[in-house]
């Protein structure tokens, strides 16, 4: 099977997820073939509420990615793009702190591999209070060829 080919199967995060399933008519995950596409995922917990640090909920986030790419049987190792939306902290730039933890976390999480990355400053974001939102595209066993 390709990675374009298949029936598309969609997935919830268990918590979180289920409530955005039932509340916004959305699922965290669909799955066709051996891609993964995956929604914006914020740093809240389970109820939803984000946490008063910045670096905490952009390290929540990352959680949420994985915990999202789990469910659809993939891993950070997986993850081939990046797209990262962020509310700035400075006036003419998204923000140090920003950067500083997510390439942090892309160390952490996959290594020396490195995936495309787009980072976009936006006013908001779909959550009141939501200050970072991830989203990827993983292809299954890619990490074996990459470098």
């Amino acid at each position: 099977m390709t990675a374009t080919t298949g029936t598309p199967e969609f997935f919830a995060t268990p918590g979180y997820g289920d409530t955005q399933l039932e509340n916004m008519r959305y699922h965290q995950a669909v799955r066709i073939g051996d891609r993964v596409e995956i929604s914006g995922q914020g740093g809240w917990d389970d109820e939803l509420n984000f946490p008063d640090s910045l670096e905490e909920e952009i390290v929540r986030a990352f959680d949420n990615v994985e915990r999202t790419l789990a469910t659809a049987g993939a891993s950070w190792p997986d993850v081939i793009s990046v797209d990262s939306f962020h509310v700035p902290t400075e006036p003419d730039e998204i923000g140090i702190a920003h950067n500083r933890v997510m390439v942090e976390q892309f160390r952490r999480r996959m290594g020396e591999r490195a995936p495309i990355w787009t980072e976009i400053g936006v006013p908001a974001l779909g959550a009141p209070g939501m200050r970072v939102e991830i989203k990827v595209t993983a292809l299954l066993g890619s990490d074996r060829s990459a470098g």
